[in-house]
């Protein structure tokens, strides 16, 4: 009898201290950033050896993306995903990655979430939030149905957009803004109604673009991050050894996010080449023209934000 007493003190003891988080995200299950969420959650459960266990709700399943930020940060839910440029207009700072013509590689995306994330931490704990890690969509590059040899070749013709930033560009360009959402982009090129858009090789892919569109230039026109966070207060519940099991298993999350985002983006471009697209580099004196775009773009951005976006951009272009 003492035994089971002792054993059944055991089993509620461990049942005790097992936690149960919720993690909500707006995209869908067969999405690199939910399948590496969900190996994630796997590796904290492991490491913890059950203690906390993680529950994945892709697709809007638990939250829509649009409202998962605050879920977490009320307590609605411990646990969530979203896109960084969703938070500007309470974390200005947050827009950092999606200002375009700034950053053109993953080394230089790497640099600027190093950058980034000691203000988004800062910022995060202000409002009840603990960044997890972070992980950037493929680059967005430009698709045109002829070939691109200068901002000239888009006077008179149409670009898709679907936010500020393509706006200012179609209309810096000389091209006339079509507001697109992802979703009908295939309907949009059919119709003859665009006639380019800056987007990821995923979405072309996604869209089967090569009947349509006949050049791909990989501008890498911007790198934008997803970012998994948590509610602080829930983090702050767990045990020390969670808490690092926790941070270990997010910062291995991290560097495995972002070689899938690699591979992703490779993987997408090689195969708009093998339908026989037009796959390459824009020509150097457009490039240029890019360049100095981006630089307008950030003055304007550091203008708009203030000092916290100098301690980005004064090392990012200067050191």
């Amino acid at each position: 009898m003492k035994k089971l007493l002792l054993l059944a003190l055991a089993v509620m003891t461990s049942a005790h201290a097992q936690t149960q988080w919720n993690l909500a995200t707006g995209y869908s299950a067969d999405s690199f950033h939910t399948e590496n969420i969900v190996q994630f959650a796997r590796d904290v459960e492991r490491a913890t050896g059950g203690a906390l266990k993680i529950e994945v709700h892709p697709g809007n399943s638990l939250f829509k993306l649009a409202d998962i930020r605050q879920a977490v940060e009320t307590g609605k839910t411990q646990a969530g995903e979203t896109i960084m440029a969703s938070l500007v207009a309470e974390i200005p700072i947050a827009g950092a990655d999606s200002i375009p013509f700034v950053v053109k590689s993953y080394g230089d995306a790497r640099r600027m979430w190093n950058l980034q994330r000691p203000l988004i931490e800062r910022h995060f704990a202000q409002r009840g939030l603990y960044p997890l890690y972070a992980v950037p969509w493929p680059p967005q590059g430009l698709f045109a149905r002829r070939p691109v040899e200068s901002a000239k070749d888009f006077h008179g013709t149409r670009m898709r957009t679907y936010n500020v930033s393509t706006q200012r560009i179609a209309q810096i360009l000389g091209a006339t803004p079509v507001d697109v959402p992802t979703a009908g982009v295939n309907q949009a090129l059919a119709d003859g109604r665009i006639d380019s858009m800056i987007t990821s090789a995923v979405t072309g892919v996604e869209n089967r673009v090569w009947d349509k569109v006949a050049h791909y230039y990989t501008i890498n026109a911007w790198i934008p991050k997803n970012i998994v966070f948590a509610n602080l207060a829930a983090v702050q519940a767990l045990s020390p050894d969670t808490r690092e099991a926790l941070r270990v298993a997010a910062q291995a999350a991290e560097a495995r996010g972002w070689a899938m985002s690699e591979q992703v983006a490779d993987g997408s471009t090689r195969e708009l080449a093998s339908k026989g697209m037009n796959v390459g580099r824009v020509p150097p004196n457009f490039e240029a023209e890019l360049k100095r775009l981006g630089e307008r773009f950030s003055r304007e951005w550091v203008q708009s934000v203030g000092h916290e976006a100098n301690q980005i951009f004064v090392p990012y272009y200067f050191q």
